[in-house]
C-alpha cells in the first residue's frame, strides 16, 4: 500500500530546505542586496544617543539561521561606525535560535552588538508586547521569508509596521510574482497539501497589503535561480528532497499518485516556471526585497 501524503514537519523542512540552499542562489541574491542597497538603507536610520535598534525575526528562514542577520548587523556597523547596536531576535525553532547564537559566539568583531532572544511565532511576540503594554521602537526590522508562515499577514505586517521609530526602515524579502513558485501555486495550489493551503504569497500580495496600510514603499527585484534537474531523475534522493520542498510533501515522489507527479514534473518544465541551461533545469527562484518606510 501506497502512504498518503501528508506534509513536511518542522524537521523534515529544514532538511529539504537545505537541499535547496545547497542548489540555489538564494543567498548569494541576498547577499547582491545587501551590497548594491543596504548601505543607503541603513544610511537614513536615526539613531538616539549613538543607538541603532533592530528587531530582526527570521522565522523559519532555513538551516543558515543568523547568517544574514550578521551581514546586516556589519554593513550598519560600517555605514555608522562606533553606534551601539541593541539587536532582538525573533524565532521559534529552538535550533535556530542555538545556531544564531553559535555563529554570534564565534564573532569576534560583535563588541558593540547586545542581543535578546525570543523563541517565540511572531503572533506570540506580538502578544507578548501587548500584554506587557510595552511597545518597543526599532530603527530596523526585517522579515527574511517568513510571511509564508504568518496565518494573519495583513495584521502581522501592521504591527511590525508600528514597531518602527521616526525614519525607521521595514525589509521584507519574499518571492517575486515572476519567480516559478507564482505559477506554480497559482496554478497547482489545489494538489498540494491542505495544511499549508492559505500560505502561498508572492511580492504583490504584499504590496496590496502594504497600499491598503498607507505605507510608502520600494521594490528591488533581484533574480535567482535554483538547478531542479535531479527532480526529473528516478530514484534520485537529492531530486525527491528538492520536489518535497517544492510541493512542502513529505516524500512526493513516493506518495503522490502517478498522475499528480506527471503534472508537477511536467508544469516545472513550463518556461514560466523553469529555463534550460547547458542541459539543466533552473527553477526561477527570483526575490523582491520591499523596503518599507515608517
Amino acid at each position: 500500500m501506497i502512504p498518503s501524503m501528508r506534509s513536511l514537519t518542522a524537521e523534515e523542512y529544514v532538511e529539504a530546505f537545505k537541499s535547496f540552499l545547497d542548489h540555489s542562489t538564494e543567498h548569494q541574491c541576498m547577499d547582491e542586496f545587501n551590497k548594491e542597497h543596504m548601505p543607503n538603507i541603513v544610511a537614513g536610520l536615526s539613531h538616539r544617543a549613538e543607538h541603532a535598534s533592530l528587531l530582526l525575526g527570521d522565522f523559519l528562514a532555513g538551516v543558515m539561521a543568523g547568517e544574514q542577520d550578521l551581514k546586516m548587523i556589519r554593513i550598519l556597523q560600517a555605514v555608522h561606525p562606533g553606534v551601539f547596536i541593541d539587536n532582538e531576535i525573533v524565532e521559534p525553532n529552538p535550533q535556530h535560535v542555538a545556531a544564531y547564537k553559535e555563529l554570534v559566539n564565534q564573532a569576534p568583531d560583535l563588541q558593540n552588538v547586545s542581543f535578546i532572544w525570543h523563541q517565540l511565532t511572531s503572533l506570540e511576540y506580538e502578544q507578548q508586547v501587548k500584554d506587557k503594554g510595552t511597545h518597543k521602537k526599532f530603527d530596523f526590522i526585517h522579515m527574511i521569508q517568513m510571511l509564508y508562515r504568518v496565518e494573519d499577514i495583513p495584521n502581522t505586517i501592521k504591527f511590525f509596521h508600528s514597531c518602527l521609530d521616526h525614519h525607521g526602515k521595514l525589509l521584507i524579502i519574499i518571492l517575486s510574482d515572476s519567480s516559478g513558485w507564482a505559477s506554480l501555486w497559482k496554478k497547482h495550489r489545489d494538489c498540494l497539501p491542505a495544511t499549508d493551503s492559505g500560505h502561498y504569497i508572492t511580492c504583490g500580495g504584499i504590496t496590496e497589503v502594504l497600499q491598503r496600510l498607507g505605507a510608502e514603499h520600494r521594490v528591488y527585484e533581484f533574480p535567482s535561480g535554483w538547478d531542479i534537474t535531479e527532480c526529473f531523475t528516478e530514484g534520485d534522493a537529492v531530486g525527491g528532497r528538492m520536489m518535497d520542498f517544492l510541493t512542502g510533501t513529505k516524500n512526493f515522489l513516493g506518495t503522490a499518485p502517478p498522475a499528480l507527479r506527471r503534472r508537477l514534473q511536467e508544469a516545472l518544465c513550463q518556461p514560466e516556471c523553469s529555463s534550460t541551461r547547458d542541459g539543466r533545469v533552473i527553477f526561477s527562484n527570483n526575490l523582491s526585497m520591499i523596503v518599507v518606510e515608517s
